[in-house]
C-alpha cells in the first residue's frame, strides 16, 4: 500500500467514524472527556518519560530552543490539561442548540441546528498537550480529529493518542474518532491538507512559517491561528503605569506568547522622562528592547529595529517601540503590520477608545487593560485552542462553537397542505 492510500485510508476511516460521534448523546461524550481527563492524570509519568526522550532527542538535532520551550512538559502543564478536560467534560452540550433564523418560509417553522463541521485536522509543532485538548474540543462538539504533529514530539503524541483511543474504545466508540499520523511518514502535510472531501476544517498551530504554509497549501478550509506580534498604542492621555502592566502581564500568557504585546506605539507627545523610566523597568524585568531610528537616536540603550520586523512575531521576549503622530496614524499602522487578533490601547479618552474599536481591524481589542492569554483558563474565563485572526465569524478565541456549524432547517406542516 502506498503512503497516500494509507493517508486516504486515515480520512476515509475518520468519515465513517464521524457519522457514529455526530450521533452520540451528549452526556456519553462528556463521559469520555472525563474518563480521559483522569487517563491522563494516572498515566503522567508515561507521558513525561517520553517527553524526556522527545526533549533528548531534538536537542541532539538542534531543535530552536522556542520549539523546545514548547514541547518541554512539566507536572504542572498536564495538570493544567487535565483542568481544560474536566471542564469541558462538564460543560453544556454545544450541539443541536437551536438558534433563530434570519429568514422564513411561507406556513414552514425556520431555525438552525448546531452541528459538528465534521473531520478536523491539527497540524501543530510542539505543544504535545495539545492532543488531549482538542480531542476534548473534538468530542464535546461530536467532531472526529486527525493529528499531524512535528516529528519533535513523536514520542509523547504517540503516548498521549494511545491514552485517548483507549478511553474511546472503553466507551464503544470508534477508536478512528481520534487518529495520529505517523511521524515516520515523512512531510505529509500538503496531502493532507488537500484532502477536502474527508477533511472539513484544518487549524494549524505553531510559528507563523508553519500557518502560513499550511495556508497555502490547504485545499480544505483553513482556521488561521496567531501568536504574537500584537500591538499596543500609548496614548498622550494614557497612564504610564497601566503601560507598564500590560506589556509585562501580557509577557506571561500560557504556555505560549500568543498575545504577549511585542510592538508599542507610542504617541509623540509623551514625555521623555516617561519613556525613560518605562525603558529602564521593562530592561530590569528582563525584556530586549528596541526601537526606531528616532528613538534609538534618543534612548541609545534600545537596539534597531529592521522594517520588516514591524510584520513578524519575535516570540522571546522582545519589545519594539515606535513613535507616531496620534491615533489615526497608529490605527493604520496597526491594521497594516499586526496579526490581527489582538491589539491593545491605553488612553483615558473615551473618544479614542471608541475610534479605536470602530476602525481597528482586530479580532480583540483591549482597551486599558492586558491581552494575556491563557489556554489553561482559570475561574469564570472560557476555555479556548488558542486565537485566531480569521476574517470571518471564526475569528477571536477559538472555542466550542468555532468547532460547529449552523444548519438550516426548514419544517412545514402537512395540516396545511392543499
Amino acid at each position: 500500500m502506498s503512503l497516500s492510500s494509507d493517508l486516504l485510508a486515515i480520512a476515509q476511516r475518520a468519515q465513517q467514524s464521524s457519522v457514529a460521534l455526530a450521533a452520540t448523546g451528549g452526556e456519553s461524550r462528556s463521559a469520555v472527556i472525563a474518563a480521559i481527563a483522569e487517563a491522563v492524570r494516572q498515566k503522567q509519568d508515561d507521558i513525561l518519560e517520553a517527553n524526556t526522550l522527545d526533549l533528548e532527542a531534538s536537542r541532539e538535532m538542534a531543535v530552536p530552543e522556542l520549539v523546545l520551550d514548547w514541547l518541554k512538559l512539566t507536572p504542572e502543564r498536564i495538570h493544567a490539561t487535565v483542568r481544560v478536560l474536566d471542564r469541558l467534560s462538564v460543560s453544556a452540550d454545544p450541539l443541536h442548540a437551536e438558534t433563530v433564523s434570519d429568514s422564513s418560509v411561507e406556513h414552514c417553522d425556520v431555525y438552525g441546528s448546531r452541528t459538528p463541521v465534521g473531520t478536523v485536522a491539527l497540524v501543530y509543532e510542539s505543544f504535545p498537550e495539545l492532543a488531549a485538548m482538542t480531542a476534548g474540543f473534538c468530542l464535546r462538539t461530536g467532531n472526529v480529529l486527525l493529528l499531524k504533529g512535528g516529528s519533535e514530539a513523536s514520542q509523547t503524541n504517540q503516548v498521549i493518542t494511545q491514552i485517548v483511543q483507549d478511553c474511546i474504545v472503553t466507551a464503544n466508540l470508534p477508536q478512528s474518532c481520534i487518529q495520529l499520523i505517523p511521524s515516520d511518514w515523512g512531510d505529509v502535510q500538503r496531502e493532507l491538507v488537500s484532502l477536502d472531501h474527508y477533511v472539513h476544517l484544518v487549524i494549524p498551530y505553531g510559528r507563523a512559517s508553519l500557518v502560513q504554509q499550511v495556508m497555502k497549501q490547504s485545499t480544505a478550509p483553513v482556521l488561521r491561528t496567531s501568536i504574537g506580534n500584537c500591538y499596543l498604542f500609548w496614548s498622550i492621555t494614557g497612564n504610564e503605569d497601566m503601560v507598564r502592566h500590560v506589556i509585562l502581564d501580557s509577557h506571561e500568557s500560557e504556555p505560549d506568547p500568543v498575545n504577549a504585546l511585542e510592538k508599542v506605539l507610542i504617541h509623540r507627545g509623551c514625555s521623555p522622562g516617561s519613556l525613560a523610566s518605562l525603558f529602564a523597568d521593562l530592561k530590569a524585568k528582563g525584556l530586549n528592547l528596541k526601537g526606531d531610528s528616532e528613538l534609538v537616536s534618543k534612548f541609545p540603550g534600545l537596539s534597531s529595529t529592521s522594517d520588516d520586523e514591524w510584520n513578524h512575531s519575535y516570540l522571546n521576549k522582545t519589545v519594539a517601540f515606535r513613535l507616531v503622530d496620534g491615533l489615526d496614524e497608529a490605527i493604520t499602522w496597526i491594521n497594516q503590520h499586526s496579526n490581527g487578533h489582538a491589539d491593545c490601547i491605553v488612553t483615558e479618552s473615551y473618544n479614542e477608545s471608541r475610534e479605536f474599536v470602530t476602525t481597528l481591524t482586530s479580532a480583540t481589542v483591549y482597551i486599558n487593560t492586558s491581552p494575556r492569554f491563557y489556554r489553561y483558563p482559570k475561574g469564570g474565563n472560557p476555555i479556548a485552542l488558542g486565537m485566531s485572526s480569521q476574517g470571518s465569524s471564526n475569528r477571536g478565541l477559538i472555542g466550542l462553537n468555532t468547532l460547529t456549524s449552523i444548519k438550516r432547517v426548514v419544517q412545514g406542516n402537512s395540516s396545511l397542505l392543499p
